[in-house]
């Protein structure tokens, strides 16, 4: 069975850490861009995050860049999602999301996740940024 796993959520502390991982399993993510979404109670679907299959490009939105970093370890069929300097508006079930038609996708997927549809995705994983 082809899917995504997310893992790693959890209650933290503003300004604290989490890393996220998202594990496929039935598939190998080699030839899969990777892209990180969040949904907030009550909010629509919103991208954060991307990654190339070779881990050459990467990207973020506003939102987050500069305190989340996403990464691949390709030998372990794993993308993470490292986040820091948490605040209570990361509140979110995180979701990560799988292409092979590239980052170029994966990106439009994370400007309009509404309208563009992704192969592969994950379950979600929530996190509470509260004190």
């Amino acid at each position: 069975q082809v899917q995504l796993v997310e893992s790693g959520g959890g209650l933290v502390q503003p300004g604290g850490s989490l890393r996220l991982s998202c594990t496929a399993s039935g598939f190998s993510l080699d030839y899969y861009a990777i892209g990180w979404f969040r949904q907030a109670p009550g909010k629509e679907r919103e991208g954060i995050s991307g990654i190339s299959v070779n881990e050459g490009r990467t990207y973020y939105t506003d939102s987050v860049k500069g305190r989340f970093t996403i990464s691949r370890d390709n030998a372990k069929n794993t993308v993470y999602l490292q986040m820091n300097s948490m605040k209570p508006e990361d509140t979110a079930v995180y979701y990560c999301a799988a292409d092979k038609r590239g980052i170029v996708r994966i990106v439009a997927g994370i400007l309009d996740p509404e309208k563009v549809d992704l192969e592969v995705w994950g379950q979600g994983t929530p996190v509470t940024v509260s004190s």
